[in-house]
């Protein structure tokens, strides 16, 4: 055994000789020492205590090198990191009570700090602005003005985006008084009166909104008027007797509906002559 312990030693420290000299110079394979072998101790006895790696002796530039390498880049990581936790809370915060808004008004709500772009910037995104709101339904140039001051644009900016959007016809009052009477109209029986005030609201000039109207027959107020009477009446007890509570019920049908047609822009002297002859119709019916 102690023959075997000594050519292991031997090997070992001419292993050791070739690396000190040249680190990078290949170990020819003889010298190869298979280090899943137990070393042998003097009493024959395998050594059971660890064995420490073999290492090369540490160069002191290169471990301040290394030291500093370590250093820079436990630097950059917590740097990073701090970065990383920074951006993850402005993101959330930004989403705070954006979270159930629509893509078109999570852009809109980005309001103000206009000052910070340049004129043909601001110009940009009000237009885009504007364009997001002719997508939904048109849009009257007052509407689309309103929109743009709620976003704090200049006044400046505000006249040149329309001027633009009303040379392109993609702004046209005249336009969308005559497509919002037709359809208010036709959807909920409206009459002129109630018309006229609806484009009043939406900033149609009253001429404008009179050339509109036009297209309203007093026929066509009239069947509209009935129209909506008729609906209220459908499946409803109408009394028809002479007796005094029978004619309060009667009178108090009468005066809702009335009402309900002058709420719906409908001159209450027609509303009432309507009123009375479709009662009559349905008690008779």
């Amino acid at each position: 055994m102690g023959d075997q312990q000594q050519k292991i030693d031997a090997l070992r420290a001419a292993m050791t000789n070739i690396q000190e000299r040249d680190p990078d110079a290949p170990v020819p394979d003889f010298l190869v020492v298979d280090t899943s072998v137990p070393a042998v101790t003097e009493d024959g006895e395998p050594d059971s205590s660890p064995e420490a790696p073999h290492t090369a002796p540490a160069d002191p530039g290169s471990a301040a090198s290394s030291a500093a390498t370590l250093g820079s880049a436990a630097t950059a990581d917590s740097t990073e990191m701090a970065e990383d936790a920074g951006g993850d809370e402005s993101a959330e915060d930004s989403r705070g009570a954006g979270d159930d808004q629509g893509p078109e008004d999570e852009e809109d709500s980005a309001s103000g700090a206009h000052s910070e772009l340049s004129p043909a910037e601001q110009y940009e995104k009000a237009r885009a602005v504007v364009l997001r709101r002719l997508t939904g339904s048109p849009k009257s140039r007052h509407q689309l003005a309103v929109a743009l001051q709620e976003k704090e644009f200049s006044a400046e900016i505000i006249t040149r985006v329309l001027d633009r959007m009303e040379e392109v016809h993609l702004v046209n009052d005249s336009e969308f008084a005559q497509t919002w009477v037709k359809g208010r109209h036709e959807l909920k029986n409206l009459g002129k009166s109630a018309l006229r005030r609806e484009l009043r609201e939406k900033g149609i000039t009253d001429a404008v909104a009179a050339e509109a109207l036009e297209q309203i027959t007093p026929e066509d107020e009239g069947d509209a008027a009935r129209e909506l009477v008729q609906r209220k009446l459908q499946g409803k007890n109408v009394p028809t007797g002479p007796s005094p509570e029978e004619r309060a019920e009667r009178d108090k049908i009468t005066r809702r509906l009335v009402s309900m047609l002058a709420r719906r822009g409908h001159a209450p002297g027609v509303a009432f002559q309507i009123v009375r002859e479709e009662i009559d119709d349905h008690s008779n019916a």
